[in-house]
């Protein structure tokens, strides 16, 4: 990763804290009084999803190799609970904060006041609509859409019905999935028909509107789930509907997921769905505590390669995205149009881990 030395100056733009403001960072020091710990909050997002409960699991464990004292929150996927559980670090004296706001305009208040307390915040998995932050970790969630386009496009060869479960478009990620799914369809597969379905990343909403467009449409033959949060819902309805066959058969509805948790990879090696798109959890705790530790050191990131097979990006003016590797799984690793994917045994993958 390449870093270099902030200057000491202090700059506020737009009530938002600029990379050369983190150097400045109060409290005489990045260090705890107890036991000299850098003091770090950590708001979990949700923890109603396997990936999300995954997230939650190697945040403390990445915390302990880089010597931060954790103070945790959960904010269950409400801006308002997030913007309290801010003030509650605040109380506690933290120097950085990581956050995953699900509702990217709603949290811009909170952001603001973080600067000008001089606090440094990572945004995990989304970035804010408005104003910056140290660095936002996350994949390239267009990459997601695009990635499962590729796939149903390629399995239905062209022409045929498909369903996206779509999570919240009041989410960036929501919305870059949305939009790139339906950029590469209308481009690559103008013959296939595609049905969106805004599902708030609620797995009852998921199933009753995947309900409703199957009575009417039975002849689907594609689901796209922006989320595994829709998973057992929608594999439930298949076995009902009398088309959870193996994928040689011609009643098969292909399905493609994003996340890339253990019970996704079991469920395509025993041939139940077709593939995922690997969200790194383990990565994004990780690098998430590694950009608020080198904040508070007073660090900047640049754009350009990393040394951990990714890339950062300048988003706009003082907004760095590091986009972390999120490959295509599928049973064999094969090739779906211009998209490599990876084999499900794959021992890289976050979700065959046993730690």
């Amino acid at each position: 990763m390449k870093f270099q030395h902030l200057r000491a100056a202090t700059v506020v733009t737009a009530g938002v804290l600029t990379a050369a403001a983190l150097a400045g960072c109060s409290g005489g020091g990045s260090t705890a009084a107890s036991g000299g710990k850098t003091v770090v909050g950590v708001d979990y997002p949700r923890s109603d999803t396997d990936f999300w409960n995954a997230y939650i699991k190697y945040v403390p464990q990445f915390a302990g190799q880089f010597g931060l004292d954790l103070k945790t929150t959960n904010s269950q996927n409400d801006v308002a609970n997030l913007t309290a559980n801010v003030q509650t670090m605040i109380s506690q004296g933290v120097k950085g904060v990581v956050m995953a706001p699900q509702d990217t305009a709603a949290i811009i208040p909170t952001l603001q006041q973080l600067a000008g307390k001089k606090i440094p915040v990572v945004s995990v998995d989304t970035r804010p609509d408005q104003g910056n932050v140290y660095m936002v970790v996350r994949a390239d969630n267009r990459a997601y859409g695009e990635k499962a386009c590729q796939f149903l496009g390629t399995k239905l060869a062209g022409k045929g019905k498909v369903v996206m479960l779509q999570g919240d478009l009041a989410s960036i990620n929501g919305r870059d999935r949305t939009e790139a799914f339906n950029d590469c369809m209308k481009k690559d597969f103008p013959g296939i028909t595609v049905f969106g379905e805004a599902t708030n990343w609620d797995a009852n909403t998921a199933a009753q509107k995947l309900q409703t467009r199957l009575t009417a449409n039975p002849d689907i033959k594609g689901v796209y789930m922006q989320s595994s949060f829709a998973l057992s819902g929608t594999l439930q309805l298949l076995k009902q509907r009398g088309l959870a066959v193996p994928a040689s058969d011609p009643k098969h509805v292909f399905i493609v997921s994003n996340d890339g948790i253990p019970e996704e990879l079991a469920k395509i090696r025993a041939g139940e769905m077709d593939a995922t798109v690997s969200q790194p959890a383990d990565l994004f705790a990780k690098y998430a505590l590694q950009y608020v530790k080198d904040a508070i050191a007073g660090k900047t990131p640049t754009p350009g390669k990393t040394d951990h097979d990714s890339t950062i990006i300048q988003v706009r003016d003082g907004l760095m995205e590091d986009q972390l590797a999120a490959p295509l799984v599928t049973a064999d690793g094969a090739t779906f149009g211009p998209v490599s994917s990876v084999k499900v045994d794959d021992q890289s993958l976050w979700g065959n881990s046993k730690s």
